[in-house]
């Protein structure tokens, strides 16, 4: 391998045909988020709208995936819709693995197909597709069909969009192997656009391995390290959704459209519950030994008959608080039918839930009916939700396809602006307080993943503006390393600095294994000026009033400190993009 440059396959849709480069910059971008910076700052057009056909859609991974456990993420990078920004969407599944066994590290995508089509990608070959009569088929039905036609060996992973990315959608997301996704910011629109249905992945080259024992020795103790830490019984038992409870005795649950932090009926929908009545299996990313991934079952009657039919639906934390603890709803059955009309239709499932809680707060208040929402919404009415998700997914009428594009573009017509729970996009499930509702307002993708802001709320009750700003600064760029390298998140404990360092040595990254937080603030910086170069300001975000009002383990939000953080992260942030 040559460690010195990227190895790309840059394709053009619009005339079928690409080409494998090499692209240098390795000790500057390292690969996963600093290389898709680096891919769009060549290939991307700031000036030009999202859905223009030359922007690029970029899928790229980094030194130590497939290399190391839990270094399974894809980076996915585009000009989203949602803002007409830059941004990044991360996702696991096989799509990591697959694409280092086609002899890549990134995929850029440019042009647009003159009609629906699908990629299939090799070690030696690229093959454009047409698929006129997928378009219009939801994510399961196109998997189905595409498992049948793809007839490749080796380590395979698909790639796909719903009706949602078709007609879209700006929370559209772009479904991995079936329970993975880049779900946030509008991937699935960004490819739809592109009338690109599914990418399939063909892994069929080999691994090359180093042949001294540095490396199988490494591995091996990473492997014992990631096993023995404890995230093996807290990531694979009950998962993420471990974190009901823990977030409701805080006061940090979001319910009812963040009208409350709290609610006792958290029994009903805990992960202990989920794990024991509606858990089947686990299932886990490539290359990680820890299963994290939980797919519960819902059943349902067929009707006039004594027969059932089971779905197999994938849940986390997050898709429990978006369309149960938001939604006012504590069934579990109710919550796992919602979460697979939305996966079926290709919509993020965080942001569906939170826009549409934000539209049921809207009913109550009057500034919606029936006339726009097509079915009266009521907090709790889970029968009524189902209808609404079809109706949402599929963009059926003027309002929900409005609706599609982000919880504010809708207030900007019908107002109700104040309760809307948006963050930068629609919220994450963590009202821990001020620190982190800055902190994804402001984040560079507007994920809680951006920076351990929610974090820091829970350790820190002392109100400390620089401390605070100085830890979120710090906490990204090294964050930004990770997903460079391409790290899951939930590994950021096992790898530290200096086992980073170990594991880029044995793969004979040396220089790269000497420069990690340089490289980290690099890429921090990289990517901020990107961003900027599309028109970001910080000045032009709002954190609605909802969030000023509400009450925590640590007392009632302070508007001042919020305000104060606001200010001096975003000040942060351009001297982070002018250094």
């Amino acid at each position: 391998m040559n460690t010195d440059c990227f190895h790309v396959l840059l394709f053009d849709l619009t005339t079928g045909r690409g080409q494998r480069i090499q692209v240098e910059g390795r000790d500057q971008a390292v690969g996963g988020s600093g290389l898709a910076a680096l891919l769009f700052s060549r290939y991307g057009q700031p000036d030009a709208a999202w859905d223009s056909p030359g922007q690029p859609l970029i899928f790229a991974i980094g030194p130590l995936s497939g290399y190391f456990p839990l270094m399974s993420k894809t980076i996915c990078a585009f000009k989203s819709p949602y803002h007409n920004q830059y941004t990044e969407s991360h996702g696991g599944g096989r799509s990591a693995m697959a694409l280092r066994l086609t002899g890549l590290e990134a995929l850029v995508l440019i042009g647009r197909s003159p009609g629906p089509c699908f990629l299939e990608v090799s070690s030696t070959h690229v093959h454009v597709r047409e698929c006129g009569f997928l378009w219009g088929q939801d994510v399961h039905e196109t998997g189905k069909i595409l498992r049948r036609m793809s007839k490749g060996s080796g380590h395979r992973s698909i790639l796909r969009i719903g009706p949602a990315g078709e007609h879209g959608a700006a929370i559209a997301g772009i479904n991995i192997d079936t329970y993975r996704h880049f779900g946030r910011l509008g991937g699935g629109a960004a490819m739809g656009v592109k009338n690109l249905k599914a990418i399939i992945l063909h892994g069929d080259a080999i691994l090359p391995l180093p042949e001294d024992s540095r490396y199988s020795k490494l591995f091996g103790e990473v492997h014992r390290k990631v096993t023995d830490s404890g995230m093996m019984k807290k990531y694979h038992d009950l998962g993420t959704p471990a974190n009901l409870k823990t977030l409701n005795d805080l006061q940090a649950l979001p319910w009812r459209n963040l009208q409350a932090t709290a609610d006792e009926a958290v029994n009903r929908i805990s992960g202990e519950r989920f794990a024991d009545e509606a858990l089947l299996r686990n299932s886990a990313c490539s290359g990680c030994p820890v299963g994290c991934i939980h797919v519960g079952f819902v059943r349902e009657k067929f009707m006039d008959s004594h027969r059932y039919l089971y779905r197999q639906v994938g849940y986390d934390y997050e898709t429990i608080f978006s369309l149960g603890t938001m939604l006012g709803v504590a069934d579990r059955s109710g919550i796992l039918t919602l979460l697979d009309l939305f996966e079926k239709a290709g919509m993020d499932a965080m942001s569906a839930g939170v826009a549409l809680a934000w539209a049921t707060e809207a009913t109550e208040k009057g500034l919606l009916s029936a006339q726009e929402t097509l079915v009266p919404l009521t907090f709790g009415d889970v029968a009524r939700y189902q209808q609404a998700a079809h109706f949402f997914g599929n963009g059926v009428n003027a309002f929900y396809r409005l609706l599609g594009q982000g919880t504010l573009k809708a207030t900007e017509v019908y107002g109700g602006q104040d309760f809307a729970c948006v963050l930068g996009q629609e919220m994450a499930g963590y009202a821990t307080g001020e620190v982190f509702f800055a902190a994804q307002a402001l984040g560079f993708r507007h994920s809680h993943l951006d920076s351990g802001g929610y974090s820091y709320d829970q350790q820190h009750a002392r109100q400390d503006v620089h401390a605070a700003v100085d830890f979120l600064v710090r906490d990204e760029a090294s964050r930004a390393f990770l997903t460079s390298t391409v790290a899951c998140l939930f590994a950021r404990n096992v790898y530290t600095d200096a086992l980073l360092a170990d594991c880029l040595q044995s793969l004979g990254y040396e220089k790269l294994a000497a420069t990690i937080p340089e490289c980290g603030r690099n890429i921090q910086k990289i990517r901020w000026q990107t961003r900027f170069a599309c028109g970001f300001r910080p000045e032009s975000i709002t954190i609605p009033q909802r969030f000023r009002e509400l009450t925590t383990w640590k007392g009632p939000v302070d508007p001042q400190y919020l305000h104060s953080l606001q200010t001096e992260y975003s000040r942060a942030i351009v001297a982070l993009a002018s250094a």
